[in-house]
């Protein structure tokens, strides 16, 4: 009888430990299945660079880089254009427009002839927490620098050392920066080069859309302040020109590829006795937004120092790719065809 007991009493033990193992072993199982759906999710949200929609190879995670690039006649053509995200033209003063080129996804080599700040292109570059690069600053521009709040590197206290002047033009048209040089000044300042940037919306719909292959701004009546867009549709963009001349790369002779004309019209005021500038790119207004040799009347808004095209209070997406917004005084300068 006591060996019966015995023996029943280990198999109950045998019969209690493998239930045991067996209920822990469905934990052990379930845990591992739940990691990796985190882990993958995190690499598709990584899988597009933010400012572009286009595939990445490499970490989207690199802080956007905002850099001032002069657009007079005699600094044309520019280098490194070619390469930014997204590139604002706004009008400086006169009739002269500066580039503010936002770069993320790809760097060039240098970038330039580099030109003075001024507030409103200060606070474009502030919607992607940027930092911002520059060579000069007006009396607005210097304030709002000065008062914080921006990370930025100044050519005026790095003329010689991270900033360059090319031999084969005259200041201010001469000005140059290379992103070796932009990364090593950020080291310097205790600047963060890595964020977390907020993607743009890319995504399609089934508007009605009309045809328009050719776009042509007139800042003014001089053909230096003429900007032309030509569809290509072996490139599914737009070449871009000044004058009738084709804007490419000084260096590689690359040519400018935008894959998103966005045109808004936002009030100009001039501000003080040098033909500064006051531009209103809080209130909203309209504009063109011209995709795949199509144009699209829409509204812009500024979300968070953004400028974003709307249609009927709805957000409208970009194509994957390159864009330019051209900011103008009114829509009236603007044809296409």
């Amino acid at each position: 009888m006591k060996r019966w007991f015995i023996a029943l009493s280990g198999a109950c033990l045998l019969m209690g430990g493998c239930a045991k193992e067996k209920e822990e072993g469905i934990h052990q199982n379930t845990a591992p299945i739940e990691t990796p759906k985190q882990d993958n999710t995190s690499k598709q949200e990584q899988t597009v660079f933010p400012l572009t929609g286009l595939p990445a190879v490499k970490s989207s995670d690199h802080r956007v880089i905002a850099v001032m690039v002069n657009n007079h006649p005699k600094a044309r053509p520019q280098s490194g254009l070619q390469k930014a995200d997204i590139v604002y033209e706004v009008l400086a003063e006169g009739d002269i427009t500066r580039f503010l080129a936002l770069y993320q996804s790809e760097f060039p080599e240098k970038v330039g002839p580099v030109r003075s700040a001024r507030d409103y292109y200060i606070e474009l570059s502030k919607g992607y927490d940027a930092l911002y690069i520059c060579h000069g600053w007006s009396p607005e521009a210097k304030a709002m620098l000065e008062a914080g709040g921006t990370d930025y590197l100044n050519g005026l206290f790095y003329d010689g050392t991270l900033f360059k002047r090319a031999s084969f033009r005259k200041a201010p048209h001469n000005s140059y920066i290379t992103f070796a040089n932009i990364e090593k000044g950020a080291r310097e300042k205790g600047y963060s080069l890595q964020e977390k940037v907020k993607p743009l919306p890319f995504f399609t719909d089934e508007q009605k859309e009309e045809a328009a292959q050719q776009i042509e701004i007139a800042y003014s009546h001089r053909d230096y302040a003429h900007v032309q867009y030509k569809y290509i549709p072996d490139q599914k963009g737009y070449f871009r020109y000044s004058a009738g001349e084709q804007t490419v790369d000084y260096d590689t002779k690359a040519p400018i590829i935008v894959h998103n004309v966005f045109i808004v019209a936002a009030k100009h005021t001039i501000a003080d006795k040098s033909g500064r500038r006051d531009i209103d790119l809080t209130s909203g207004g309209k504009g063109y937004l011209f995709q795949n040799g199509m144009v699209r009347q829409v509204e812009w808004k500024n979300i968070d120092g953004r400028i974003l095209p709307y249609e009927n209070g709805v957000p409208v997406g970009f194509v994957p790719g390159k864009t330019w917004i051209n900011i103008v005084p009114e829509l009236d300068i603007v044809q296409y065809r």
